[in-house]
């Protein structure tokens, strides 16, 4: 039976009880009044019956203390509207907040694509989005694109944690990379059906434009050389192999002995943003490098370490290259990073094409393409102009 629970009124004489005293807002959906003490506020409780299922499926609205008592009805109200809105465009039942969200979403990289790509989704959600327990607590049918901006600012002015830039402000890219795993996780969601509507992030949450600058530091041949030179000779060899093989720095860091093929000089590269496994056959010289940097070792050993004997890790090599950078007079923008860029930009330079070049780096052609098309363009003109009669 229906009780009258819209006035402040009415809801002073319902007596206190356990079951929530229900008011019809359309067929087959009900908002709730819950009262189990004379002196509290309450609770607000929706109510739908599912007519797959033939079962009443339940959602808490909450208190809406913060509200006076006169539009506690109305805001309870149009709470309810909004959620059976939701399931009647097919939106799931159960209570899914931020933070179940990424958790499903490291659970689908998993699956999908392999522990590395869900460890380092979940490392970013435990340092940006679960560490904020108020955005993290909220349901997704009632993020607002509100609570995404305020998110997406205190994370835009979050210093920089570790590593030589260490409390400067974040790079636009660094920003984008956080930004572009949350977003993800809150996709799937909504292609899950877990929420209905992408309205609250999906302006919010749009990449910044121009962060992916191309990489113009560029160390010719005889600055890798002198860089080499200045550095520590574990720090040497680490560089030394970044200029033969042109793998991002973590892909390299990852590397393990049972990784290298002594026998046929093939490096087979599994920890990288590629996805699976790929071989690059090394030249001759090249090969001997990787075999000196195996030899005595155990399958399982990281291939290069350092002067302690522990892997690479973005700080140590990041500091370990300014010092070599300064000592050697490098440019001042010059990174760890540069040199895989150098060595990109010799292989398109002495002609291979972007093809072979996105293989052997790990990335795609589109990406070679946008980064090094000026390069690849230049070859094409050459190549024009020797066709001239």
């Amino acid at each position: 039976m229906a009780t009258k629970i819209d006035t402040v009124t009415a809801r002073n004489r319902l007596k206190p009880r356990r079951e929530p005293y229900w008011h019809r807002v359309s067929k087959g959906n009900y908002l709730g009044f819950r009262k189990m003490t004379s002196g509290s506020g309450g609770s607000w409780i929706a109510r739908s019956f599912d007519e797959g299922t033939r079962k009443q499926v339940y959602h808490a609205l909450g208190d809406f203390s913060t509200l006076p008592d006169h539009q506690r009805y109305d805001a309870a109200n149009k709470a309810a509207l909004a959620w059976f809105d939701h399931l009647g465009k097919g939106g799931s039942s159960d209570v899914v907040t931020v933070a179940s969200a990424c958790k499903t979403y490291v659970a689908h990289l998993r699956d999908t694509k392999g522990d590395k790509a869900a460890d380092d989704a979940q490392a970013r959600f435990a340092r940006h989005v679960l560490s904020d327990r108020k955005l993290s607590s909220i349901e997704l049918t009632k993020l607002t694109p509100a609570h995404v901006e305020a998110w997406r600012k205190a994370l835009r002015d979050k210093p920089t944690p570790t590593g030589p830039n260490k409390g400067k402000a974040r790079s636009a890219s660094a920003v984008n990379r956080d930004v572009n795993s949350f977003r993800a996780a809150l996709n799937l969601a909504f292609k899950d059906g877990l929420v209905t509507s992408n309205f609250a992030w999906r302006a919010k949450l749009a990449p910044a434009k121009n962060a992916d600058k191309r990489r113009d530091v560029y160390l010719d041949l005889d600055q890798r050389r002198k860089l080499i030179a200045a550095s520590a000779p574990d720090m040497a060899e680490f560089l030394r192999a970044l200029s033969l093989v042109p793998l991002r720095p973590g892909a390299m860091a990852a590397l393990t002995v049972a990784q290298f093929d002594k026998r046929l000089g093939v490096l087979t590269v599994g920890k990288d943003k590629a996805g699976g496994d790929r071989k690059i056959h090394l030249p001759d010289t090249t090969a001997k490098f990787f075999a000196a940097q195996c030899k005595d070792k155990l399958p399982t050993a990281h291939i290069l370490t350092n002067s302690q004997g522990r892997p690479w890790g973005r700080d140590t090599w990041g500091y370990q290259f300014t010092q070599a950078a300064q000592r050697s007079s490098m440019p001042p923008k010059a990174s760890t990073y540069s040199v895989r860029h150098s060595v990109i930009t010799d292989l398109i330079h002495a002609g291979v094409d972007s093809l072979t070049v996105a293989q052997l780096s790990g990335t795609s052609v589109a990406m070679i393409e946008k980064h090094y098309g000026h390069l690849t363009r230049d070859h094409a003109r050459t190549a024009l102009a020797a066709l001239s009669l």
